[in-house]
């Protein structure tokens, strides 16, 4: 366990190479932080898209949720806009989640599986 010297100890900012990142000290212009996370995130799927229904924390309000698409966060935003158009509603992409509003599990289950996707149902 490191010491909270060497916790808190990081460079934050440069005088010759601007800000730098905390998590792998490199200048901001060449951190990769966020690519190792995508990739990790990528190899963690299995290549099941799980289809649940969730109301917890919105309210009793329903939402769809897609999770397991392995696919880049740009392509995941497409695919999220292109869901939501065929369901009529609104929607989201958060931490490789997309969530649609409202209970659209049919829809979504036919319209990925049409798409070549390994679907299932999850949840109650």
């Amino acid at each position: 366990m490191a010491s909270l010297k060497e916790q808190l100890g990081g460079l934050v900012y440069s005088t010759e190479h601007g800000q730098t990142c905390p998590h792998c000290r490199e200048p901001a212009a060449q951190c990769r932080c966020e690519e190792l996370a995508q990739q990790q995130r990528l190899e963690a799927m299995d290549g099941i898209v799980r289809i649940r229904r969730e109301t917890s924390g919105r309210k009793g309000k329903g939402v769809t949720t897609l999770s397991g698409i392995a696919l880049p966060e740009a392509e995941l935003k497409s695919l999220a806009k292109t869901l939501k158009k065929r369901c009529g509603t609104g929607g989201s992409v958060k931490d490789g989640v997309i969530e649609i509003q409202g209970d659209q599990r049919d829809i979504l289950k036919q319209e990925l599986s049409d798409l070549g996707y390994r679907v299932k149902l999850a949840g109650g």
